[in-house]
């Protein structure tokens, strides 16, 4: 009888530490203009979007980096601000997915910047 009881407590806990974890883990996938319509402030999400023209901004030697993010149909715009490396293929105009939160002055503060690799790849010349 104690090892069954035993047993129990120890499946609830561990099951309750996993569904703990994966809900921390999970991360929402929005448009700009999905994710506008909520604005969910301080939530861990992930928005995508196209780097406006004459938007983007360097600090700090290039690991701050501020642009807007546009809506592919052209329907809203996000600030953002991001903190660390650039990766090598961002530039104007170029498909993105920022993963970070909306702070209480309106500007998404991404921890993570990906760019979408286009569907064919062209060698630059």
């Amino acid at each position: 009888k104690r090892f069954l009881i035993s047993g129990i407590i120890v499946f609830l806990a561990i099951g309750y530490l996993g569904y703990i974890g994966l809900m921390g883990g999970l991360t929402w996938n929005y448009e700009v203009s999905e994710f506008l319509a909520q604005a969910n402030y301080g939530e861990n999400v992930r928005v995508s979007g196209k780097v406006a023209p004459g938007s983007v901004e360097e600090e700090s030697g290039g690991f701050i980096l501020r642009f807007t993010l546009i809506d592919i149909r052209g329907e809203g715009s996000l600030p953002v601000v991001y903190h660390g490396a650039v990766p090598p293929a961002f530039k104007v105009g170029s498909e993105v997915i920022v993963e970070g939160h909306l702070d209480s002055d309106g500007i998404f503060q991404a921890y993570r910047l990906m760019v979408k690799c286009p569907s064919r790849y062209v060698v630059p010349m």
